[in-house]
């Protein structure tokens, strides 16, 4: 195999090992998934702080941050302890202020929605049941999956070339089609209302920016992936960039909309 198609093997196994063990903790619940949004998160973390060190910087401080923004968030999301949510904002204070680091801002930004988003996965899954983070998870994917083989099949006019070269409209267009199916098919089984139809390409598209803004990151840290942890995919932050995105819109729009809107 080769050409546009070269990394697909690898892909395709890291991907189905990632939806196997992210299928078992949705469903499980309870500590299994709280274990699960914190080891991702603190991963993302540490991603983002070995991007973001200066050249000839030590290691362990990323290492430090990331094990930092795991404790945090399991902190605030295992005892259900409001006045404990302002520990989010611990990795970015630490990583912009105690620690050598490039583009502070930017560091402190993504960290902070990174780790809103672990607590919007949790508080999604604890709050509204698993019926809202299988739909939202199966959109992130359907969008990607739409993205990948319609835009490397179709080709065409580019997303946000100086961003990421790699992404075309039509890979996006799909992106948006795949996800709408896929509301169109959670309401069709009575998983929920036909308002998910509408809902999932805007949840799609802030997936898509959430994959941007990485992008934007190492492009301008000059590093292809994240880390080299994930065969195929890159680190853990290349994978799970869409739904920092996608994750925070849920948690926004969820108050808006029936809590019957989901399976619980």
């Amino acid at each position: 195999m080769s050409g546009n198609w070269s990394d697909l093997r690898a892909r395709t196994g890291s991907g189905l090992a990632m939806v196997a063990a992210g299928a078992l903790a949705i469903w499980l619940g309870g500590l299994p998934f709280i274990a699960l949004a914190v080891l991702v998160t603190g991963l993302m973390i540490w991603e983002l702080a070995a991007m973001t060190r200066p050249e000839g910087a030590a290691s362990w401080p990323a290492v430090g941050l990331g094990l930092t923004g795991a404790a945090a968030l399991f902190a605030v999301v295992f005892g259900h302890l409001w006045f404990l949510t302002p520990l989010l904002i611990l990795p970015a204070a630490l990583g912009s202020f105690a620690t050598a680091r490039r583009d502070r801002a930017i560091f402190a930004a993504y960290a902070v929605l990174i780790m809103l988003a672990g607590y919007a996965l949790v508080a999604l899954r604890l709050g509204v049941g698993p019926g809202v983070i299988l739909w939202l998870v199966c959109v992130v994917v359907a969008s990607d999956v739409g993205g990948y083989f319609v835009g490397r099949a179709l080709g065409g006019p580019k997303f946000w070339p100086r961003v990421s070269p790699k992404k075309t409209w039509s890979g996006t267009v799909a992106g948006w089609f795949g996800a709408a199916a896929v509301g169109g098919l959670f309401a069709a089984a009575g998983a929920g209302g036909l308002a998910l139809v509408w809902l999932s390409p805007i949840v799609a598209l802030a997936g898509q920016m959430g994959d941007i803004a990485e992008s934007a990151i190492k492009r301008r840290m000059g590093v292809k992936d994240s880390s080299a942890l994930i065969p195929g995919h890159g680190g853990v932050l290349d994978r799970f960039d869409a739904l920092i995105g996608a994750a925070l819109v849920v948690l926004l729009l969820v108050p808006l909309m029936p809590q019957t809107l989901f399976g619980g």
